[in-house]
């Protein structure tokens, strides 16, 4: 005899079961439009055509100018093949772990620089703004450096068989004081040999930049220079416009073919007289030197530099991969890439240093320089000694002409795709006109630096906007909340499971501890041993001029406090600190296709969050047959 009881109990099991099937059903239709949606998005969004596309663009943007003109000069001041060990410490602990932190965030969230740091940690938005401004002030002085190698590339040419650097004869030399670089130190007449100035020199100072002799007075423009700057923009708009990711047979060739040149220059310049004795200065170990600051705090900050983390370039460039891309892979190769390409141009730069201090009859001390002396006074010293000068100017030049665009279209790609991931609406349907919106208002910005007095104003850029403080600053917030932020282990989890492979405990290590920890280190030590920038290490700027190259530096550092005093005022409504907290740091971002992780399974615990994969139908059924069992 069937029992009332029994028939109740049928009766809600099927009613149960019934409410199962239909959950599981509305489960997989929201799954199916999700998945459509986020597909739909990725589409438009873009990605890279080749899975090599993305590994040329990380050679791109990290092999810069910084390898060409920081990189040997830092060496040789700190120590010679000394300054190798803070270096590789510095790319071991913090170089490749930041870099590959970066791009597989950029690849897992599939959002730019301006927003990945943002939708882990809401209340930290500021990073991301920290970035993209750091990103935007590189972008306005970057292509100075580029209109200056354009110039010099075209003047190769003006004068051939010569060069026209090579006479003392020009409008703008001063005859009394010029003498000709061609000429050994015994040839310059020793009554005035303080007062003299070589004829390269006039011709960057005078011919080229038509320097003031303050940064009070600017003076005009340089009209020659600021055409160069117009076609260096013109050329960078030109290879993004369609998004860096459609611009891949571009990217091979900026990648690549600076290769072939520093091969040739390489071969050419061991082959000079003096060239082991320059090469011997720059690899000569100074062990005493390792006692100091100095290595350990050039060594990291170059490292940082060198490899562009902190401004928001890699994340974007890594937003465009594919989900299961071997981003790991491609991060080590670009790191030792980045790191073999600098010894070797530190190789080429000591062997044209040693074979010019040779002829000059002085020692590699007196002919060493740095930045913009290094590119423009130095190297087209050396080219002269050279049979075929002409020919060799022109390779030089082309190289660091392609090596300079390739970083700069990388920097306005990373501020393109951060702006259009933050306002995706309304900016990603216009993204060519925002793109040529934002070329024309940074070249706008970059003319200051093409007047007479310019190059004053570039070098405070150079040395406040980007790097120091700045980065280390913003590097280490990052870092620290991509990790924290989500929970010991489950970063390295969730990006284990992108790339199925088991990250190596090391990388968590780094993220963690190490990084943050010499970060702090070397931040202290670089505001107690800072000294104010000279200009050609004569010239000592005003006051005034410090004072706005400091507000340059603190702008970006103060986004991340700023924001987040911001953040927990919009949101006291939400009750005491701890609950403004919490909410502050519960990821949003929406998980792409294929990861296992999603912040709507989030389960937070005192503002750490743990993050699970999301309920599967089988749990859910056992949760339904239990609520049976708990309320017959």
């Amino acid at each position: 005899m069937i029992r009332e009881e029994d028939i109740k109990s049928n009766g809600k099991e099927n009613l149960a079961f019934e409410n199962l099937e239909l959950d599981e059903k509305k489960l997989n239709e929201k799954t199916l439009v999700g998945d459509i949606e986020q597909q739909d998005e990725e589409d438009e969004r873009g990605g890279w055509g080749n899975q090599l596309d993305f590994l040329m663009s990380c050679i791109s943007v990290s092999v810069g100018l910084g390898n060409v003109w920081r990189f040997p000069y830092l060496a040789y001041k700190n120590g010679g093949g000394a300054f190798l060990i803070p270096y590789f410490i510095a790319m071991v602990l913090c170089g490749i772990p930041i870099f590959f932190q970066e791009v597989a965030t950029g690849q897992y969230l599939g959002s730019g620089g301006m927003t990945f740091v943002g939708t882990i940690a809401p209340m930290f938005q500021g990073v991301g703004f920290a970035s993209t401004l750091m990103v935007s002030y590189i972008n306005m002085y970057y292509c100075v450096i580029i209109s200056w190698t354009l110039w010099y590339f075209i003047q190769s040419f003006v004068a051939i068989p010569d060069l026209p650097w090579d006479t003392c004869s020009g409008w703008w030399n001063d005859p009394s004081t010029c003498y000709l670089t061609t000429l050994d130190e015994a040839q310059v007449p020793n009554e005035t040999h303080f007062f003299n100035v070589s004829s390269v020199e006039q011709f960057w100072d005078r011919r080229c930049l038509q320097r003031t002799e303050t940064i009070d007075d600017l003076g005009n423009i340089q009209w020659e220079i600021f055409g160069c700057l117009i076609i260096g923009w013109i050329l960078v708009y030109l290879i993004i416009w369609k998004g860096l990711h459609n611009s891949g047979k571009i990217i091979w060739f900026t990648a690549l073919f600076p290769y072939v040149i520093i091969v040739i220059l390489l071969v050419r310049a061991v082959t000079l007289p003096g060239a082991d004795v320059g090469m011997l200065a720059f690899i000569t170990p100074k062990w005493d030197l390792l006692l100091t600051a100095s290595p350990w705090i050039d060594g990291f900050s170059q490292i940082f530099f060198a490899y562009c983390v902190g401004m928001g370039v890699l994340p974007s460039l890594g937003s465009y991969n594919k989900f299961k891309h071997n981003c790991y892979r491609d991060a080590v190769i670009t790191c030792i890439v980045n790191t073999g390409t600098s010894i070797l141009t530190g190789a080429i730069t000591f062997a044209i240093l040693g074979n010019l201090a040779q002829s000059q009859n002085q020692t590699v001390d007196e002919v060493a320089a740095e930045g913009p002396g290094l590119l423009f006074i130095v190297y087209p010293s050396a080219v002269l000694r050279l049979p075929g000068s002409p020919a060799w100017s022109i390779i030089f030049f082309g190289m660091i002409l392609i090596i300079g665009i390739d970083s700069q279209f990388c920097g306005v790609e990373a501020f393109i795709t951060g702006m259009v991931d933050f306002f995706p609406a309304y900016l990603r349907p216009r993204r060519r006109w925002f793109t040529l919106i934002s070329c024309i208002t940074f070249m706008v910005l970059g003319i200051p630096m093409v007047t007479q007095g310019g190059v004053f104003l570039f070098q405070l850029m150079d040395s406040y906007s980007a790097s120091g403080i700045t980065i280390l600053w913003v590097i280490a917030f990052q870092t620290v909340i991509i990790y924290w932020t989500l929970g010991r282990g489950m970063f390295r989890k969730m990006i284990g499971h992108m790339l199925d492979r088991k990250i190596n405990i090391f990388f968590e290590i780094c993220w963690a501890y190490l990084a943050p920890l010499v970060m702090t280190v070397i931040f202290i030590f670089y505001c107690a041993t800072y000294e104010p920038v000279k200009y050609g290490g004569f010239y000592t700027y005003p006051p005034w001029a410090e004072a706005i190259a400091w507000l340059i530096s603190l702008s970006s550092m103060i986004m991340i406090p700023g924001y987040a005093i911001y953040y927990v005022i919009i949101n006291r409504h939400v009750g005491s600190m701890k609950e403004i907290w919490k909410k502050g740091t519960t990821p949003v971002f929406k998980a792409r296709k294929g990861a296992l992780f999603d912040p709507a399974a989030t389960q937070t615990n005192c503002g750490v969050n743990n993050v699970t994969s999301l309920p599967t139908v089988e749990s859910k059924a056992e949760l339904v047959e239990n609520d049976v069992m708990t309320n017959p």
